[in-house]
């Protein structure tokens, strides 16, 4: 017992001397005392004396000095190397040109437009450091551009004259127009929204030039807008026919050969939970009583890999596409509808294959055994989660005892699994009513209700499950598998959010990770139905790392488990269907597969998942511009959400749609930016607008092309 506490104080040492030398690196000038870095770290008076204690060890091993009257500064020797370095990244980059190399450790590099060389948003740079000069952020220059983000840009074709034009892209961080040959414009005229690929960019030039590919048609219309958010990140606007041919010819008649082979659930009580506007069901709960105190609850997936095999021509479109994109108004798979929306979906009274982790559990949601395997299930319900809300609430409708007990049992496992160290992450979905042109005509929040999480619980219970039935192969014989990663968030970036929290008045606890998870989870229930619930959830989600696909194991930091996967999404997701695959060929003995060739996968599919996130946010943001159109010169509520050296973001609270308020509209005073403080304010009457402030707007102007919003404050 002695040794297991040993072993935890060890641990949270540890996890405290992290924190401290982020706040040390992020000033690398700045002293601090331990009060100061108790303060900032949201550490009660009762620990103060662990700190200081930690911060004396750190003296010994000469990370940080001593800088006289109880006070510390980083050991700037000790970090030398960081000084001069060549390292590689992602550069995001500003409408203004100014670019930050996102470092693994949040340490991010600033790289000012003269140093650029050639690098647009989101590509993969190589960067040297200059000289850390006192107080400012890390800088470097880009020596080379190891990869482009994008092969294709999405921009309107302007001021065309007889042998050039300029392509203005759609989207705002590419910091540069291009410029457009007349030969190469291919029948783009003045004001054509295009799709172009970057054909040169000579040594010294300022711009690069480039050549249309597709001409979309003009900017407004809402098809060519749709199409222009999948060009512009290199999703394909139709499958090949290839791929269509393929999917045609599967039939859709189980052979009675197969049948045999899988563990028969046609005559157990099975129902699928899903939006009402769903088209796909790749998951279905299966539920049988069996004695006074267990129950069967199976979770049945569709077995899509008994379709698309590998190497196939949908195979290789599947794995290219990575995932399905959803964009407000419509789904593009990543398998053609014969499959997504008939073969492999879970239709109510029709025969299907799956893939399945059946559990038998206690009323206490303790599983007693688990079995992994193939089988056949006939769904007798498709219920929407609306549905399934109004049984819950009244106790009546069809299957209303058994939703109720497996209900009981999601609730048990999510309040365990919070217990455990589970992050409750709350993330706000904006949802559209659209008229029958695609133009939207009400804006509201996605409720997130029980109906929505009993399926969610039970999708995390078997994802962990699998995940956790391929590590115990591991004990005995090493296999390469794909699993779903959270790394620990970089101190640098907690230390940053700790600082942003406390100037707005809340805390949180950075001395271990259950603690920072236990007070993550009591911040976010503080402050739900706030002002600043959205702002304060929107940051915590950018102060972690993002959760992403690998098969080098290091748990899920989020979720709280030591394994974990993707195995209940194989109709819209690839690395399910990687998942099924090594499932399957594990269970039959057969030796591992490659890990750097499934490695390589893994990074495809990661990036496609980040594709597809940022194009579903600019869908968004495109019906919001629209609706909103129709609302300018009107007032609205709304709250502080950013500020900047060029005006405040002001997030709308009734289409949470997010504009921004410029400095220079703001003619009652002389505002500028205090960035420590999270605020700009007024020069001679010290009016200050903070992050988090409620406010009242006017809307000024929307571009909807490049879907920007100004507004004006209304005093």
């Amino acid at each position: 017992m002695k040794t297991k506490k040993k072993k935890n104080n060890n641990k949270n040492v540890q996890e405290l001397k992290k924190n401290i030398l982020a706040v040390f690196r992020q000033n690398p000038y700045q002293p601090y005392n331990y009060k100061q870095i108790s303060h900032i770290l949201g550490i009660g008076k009762s620990e103060r004396d662990f700190v200081l204690r930690t911060l004396e060890q750190l003296v010994q091993e000469r990370k940080i000095i001593s800088s006289g009257r109880g006070k510390y500064q980083l050991n700037l020797e000790a970090f030398e190397d960081e000084l001069s370095t060549v390292v590689e990244g992602i550069i995001e980059i500003t409408s203004s040109g100014k670019g930050y190399v996102l470092q693994d450790d949040g340490m991010d590099i600033l790289i000012k437009p003269p140093f650029l060389n050639k690098a647009l948003h989101g590509d993969k740079v190589r960067v040297k450091l200059l000289p850390r000069r006192k107080n400012k952020k890390p800088e470097g220059k880009v020596i080379e551009v190891v990869e482009r983000h994008r092969k294709q840009y999405v921009g309107t074709i302007k001021n065309k004259t007889k042998k050039l034009a300029f392509l203005i892209p759609d989207d705002q961080n590419i910091h540069v127009d291009f410029l457009v040959l007349e030969e190469h414009l291919h029948g783009a005229k003045h004001g054509d929204k295009v799709i172009a690929k970057i054909i040169d960019w000579p040594d010294h030039a300022l711009q690069p030039f480039a050549e249309v590919v597709h001409v979309l048609g003009q900017p407004g219309n809402n098809e060519v807008e749709i199409q222009s958010i999948l060009a512009n990140y290199d999703f394909p606007l139709t499958f090949p026919e290839e791929v269509l041919k393929e999917a045609e010819q599967i039939s859709d008649k189980i052979p009675s050969q197969e049948i045999k082979k899988r563990r028969d659930f046609r005559g157990i009580l099975t129902f699928t939970i899903d939006p009402e506007d769903a088209k796909d069901f790749d998951d279905a709960i299966s539920f049988r009583q069996i004695d006074s105190e267990l129950v069967e609850v199976g979770v049945h997936i569709a077995d899509v890999t008994y379709y698309v095999k590998p190497g196939s021509a949908l195979d290789r479109e599947a794995y290219q596409r990575g995932t399905s994109v959803y964009l407000v108004d419509r789904v593009f798979p990543m398998l053609p509808e014969k499959l997504s929306n008939h073969v492999c979906s879970l239709n109510p009274n029709e025969d299907k294959l799956c893939y399945s982790v059946v559990f038998t559990m206690d009323r206490n949601a303790n599983v007693k055994n688990y079995w992994i395997g193939k089988t056949i299930i006939r769904s007798q319900r498709r219920f929407t989660y609306e549905e399934v809300q109004q049984i819950l609430d009244t106790q009546k409708g069809d299957f209303a005892k058994e939703l109720r007990i497996v209900n009981h049992l999601a609730h048990i496992l999510r309040d365990r699994r919070f217990k455990n160290g589970s992050i409750n992450f709350h993330t706000q979905e904006v949802k559209f009513k659209l008229d029958s042109n695609g133009k939207p005509i009400e804006v509201f929040l996605k409720e997130q209700k029980p109906a929505h999480e009993l399926i969610e619980d039970f999708m995390l219970l078997a994802n962990k499950t699998v995940a956790e039935e391929i590590g115990k192969l591991q004990e005995k014989h090493p296999k390469t598998f794909v699993y779903r990663i959270h790394d620990e968030p970089s101190p640098e970036k907690l230390a940053t959010f700790a600082a942003y929290l406390t100037k707005i008045g809340h805390k949180i606890q950075l001395t271990s990770r259950q603690k920072l998870a236990r007070s993550l989870n009591q911040l976010f229930e503080k402050v739900q139905g706030k002002p600043e619930q959205h702002l304060i959830e929107t940051v915590a989600i950018r102060a972690m790392a993002k959760a992403v696909y690998s098969t080098y194991n290091i748990g899920h930091y989020g979720l709280g488990f030591d394994h974990y996967t993707h195995f209940t999404s194989p109709i819209r997701r690839y690395p399910d269907i990687m998942v099924h695959r090594l499932l399957e060929r594990y269970s039959k003995g057969l030796p591992s597969v490659n890990q750097e060739e499934y490695e390589g996968y893994c990074k495809h599919c990661s990036q496609m998942e980040q594709k597809a996130a940022e194009a579903e946010r600019e869908s968004i943001k495109l019906k919001q511009m629209e609706y909103m159109s129709e609302r300018v010169g009107k007032i609205f509520d709304g709250v502080i959400s950013g500020v900047s050296k060029w005006g405040i973001y002001v997030e709308l609270d009734e289409s949470k749609a997010e504009g921004l308020v410029r400095l220079e509209d703001m003619l009652d005073d002389f505002y500028y930016l205090d960035e420590d403080n999270y605020m700009v304010i007024g020069k001679r009457y010290k009016i200050a607008y903070r992050i988090g402030d409620k406010v009242k707007v006017k809307v000024k102007s929307i571009d909807i092309s490049r879907k920007h919003m100004n507004l004006i404050l209304v005093q």
